[in-house]
């Protein structure tokens, strides 16, 4: 049995009307956190992935999966979605392989909280750190394989600058998700 996911309890999954408020309102809110970004290169420091672990923790892994489904097609159209308000190009440029790994990350952070892994902040930001490390795999291979990038570029430039930022917004997400919890509770209680 699955374990309820904090906006099935708040407001449920019932109808499919509430499932695509959810996926187009979660696609929003990663699209709005890909532009808070700090230039580096070859790939921003963006609070994306900060967005795409609420989702996945709050939403669960189908419905946070499907959400970054649909923020990757809104790019695909020509929306302005991702870091520095780019669209189409992004998705075979250099960082595609992160954005293709975004889907993951939040099927991953979802299927964490559904099989009851993530329950307090301290696993939940674990969880957290161990699915942004995850990311790097997509995020990595992409320029590896397509661009052909060496791998003491990719550790210098494209992960070891980003690393402590990750571990960071792990434990912001844990505590956004365990604060709406106990805030849940005390509506409720």
């Amino acid at each position: 049995m699955r374990a309820q996911v904090l906006t099935q309890a708040a407001i449920g999954h019932d109808s499919l009307i509430r499932k695509a408020g959810l996926v187009l309102g979660g696609s929003l809110f990663i699209a709005l956190a890909a532009q808070v970004s700090v230039p580096f290169f070859p790939v921003p420091l963006t609070l994306s992935t900060l967005a795409i672990l609420i989702v996945g923790l709050t939403f669960g892994a189908r419905l946070g999966a499907a959400t970054l489904v649909a923020y990757l097609a809104e790019g695909a159209m020509g929306l302005p979605v991702f870091a520095g308000a780019q669209s189409t190009a992004s998705l075979v440029g250099p960082t595609a392989g992160f954005l293709y790994g975004f889907v993951g990350m939040a099927w991953l952070a979802g299927l964490a909280v559904e099989r009851g892994i993530a329950r307090g902040v301290v696993s939940t930001a674990l969880v957290g750190v161990a699915v942004s490390a995850l990311l790097y795999i997509p995020g990595l291979a992409w320029p590896a394989l397509v661009m052909g990038k060496a791998m003491p570029d990719l550790w210098a430039y494209w992960m070891a600058p980003f690393l402590l930022g990750d571990a960071v917004k792990a434990v912001i997400a844990a505590m956004v998700v365990w604060g709406g919890w106990t805030a849940l509770k005390a509506r409720k209680g």
